[in-house]
């Protein structure tokens, strides 16, 4: 299958991105076999946000706009690749940044930040955020031309989850190819949704029955199945509108697998299974891991992984991360 597309995009990256067994974990893996998407690979920098910005980005530059408006927390990843991405299309950017636990990896974060020339702000809590993002769109609203191109943080809309359709779709065909089996479970970072949404909606579209197992890593935002499917159901209406043949391909609540054990004390906060996880790939697989996103979600595969919750697999890992020393 392949998507025909009434869609503008920017060209921000290109796959297909790898796949490839995870054979060294020996016995610290567990009974199912564990395959790796690194579609971190997707793009010089901005890990898994490449995919949905083409489009997003394309959208702003189509409606004439000059300025983005996003947030997140300071460290985001979705704020650096906007920022970045935005900076090359002769967009500037507005960031409203929330706190988040500090570390070394959020240091070096907000100094990529700091480094594209993004406009920044810092309120003090979530709600502080929407508050403020909402007055910098007013006060820039005259003329109408200067209104920002406001995304939600994550780029988690539907236009943003076609990016992950494609996703599912490059990954049947990789499947199809035969460069990896077809996978029981896709494991995949839950942050604001939108990445885990477009795969629900593309492996359906591509007749996959793997089954998407997201590892919830945030609590800034209210993130669970219904909000997940209904997003993926919006992202199949697009389509429809669009002219896209999806049928009756619809999405359940129950179609996506939440693990909701993962996420420690809060959004950010490091835990030692994280840790333990981190070392491990990278020692094992020269796997980068962040403490964010990606720690936790490989930490709880694993777990999973040993307690036979994915059966005799293959399991799929989708690595969402880019390197630091890619993202410049």
């Amino acid at each position: 299958m392949q998507l025909e597309l009434d869609l503008e995009r920017v060209s921000l990256g290109g796959g297909p991105t790898p796949v490839r067994e995870l054979s060294r974990l020996g016995g610290d893996g567990g009974r199912a076999p564990v395959w790796i998407k690194d579609d971190g690979a997707y793009s010089a920098f901005g890990g898994n946000k490449a995919r949905k910005l083409e489009f997003l980005l394309a959208d702003a530059r189509r409606r004439g706009k000059r300025t983005i408006l996003t947030g997140g927390a300071v460290g985001t990843n979705h704020g650096l690749a906007t920022a970045l991405f935005a900076r090359r299309l002769g967009m500037r950017t507005v960031l409203v940044l929330v706190p988040q636990p500090d570390s070394e990896h959020v240091s070096r974060q907000l100094e990529r930040i700091r480094s594209t020339g993004a406009e920044l702000h810092f309120p003090r809590g979530v709600w502080r955020a929407y508050a403020l993002a909402a007055l910098l769109m007013a006060g820039r609203a005259s003329p109408p031309a200067n209104v920002p191109y406001f995304l939600r943080p994550g780029g988690s809309v539907p236009l943003g989850c076609v990016g992950y359709v494609e996703a599912a779709i490059e990954l049947a065909q990789q499947v199809e190819a035969g460069e990896l089996p077809e996978p029981s479970h896709v494991v995949v970072a839950l942050g604001s949704g939108g990445t885990a949404a477009g795969l629900l909606a593309g492996l359906k579209l591509a007749g996959l029955r793997s089954r998407v197992v997201g590892v919830l890593v945030n609590d800034l935002v209210r993130v669970d199945e219904r909000t997940v499917a209904r997003l993926a159901n919006r992202t199949l209406r697009l389509l429809r509108k669009r002219g896209e043949s999806v049928g009756s391909v619809e999405v359940a609540a129950a179609d996506i697998q939440i693990e909701r054990g993962w996420l420690g004390p809060g959004y950010g906060h490091s835990t030692p299974a994280a840790d333990r996880a981190t070392e491990l790939l990278g020692e094992r697989e020269d796997v980068v891991l962040e403490p964010v996103y990606t720690a936790k979600t490989v930490a709880a595969m694993l777990e999973l992984d040993r307690r036979g919750a994915f059966g005799p697999g293959p399991v799929l890992y989708w690595h969402t991360y880019s390197r630091p020393e890619d993202q410049r």
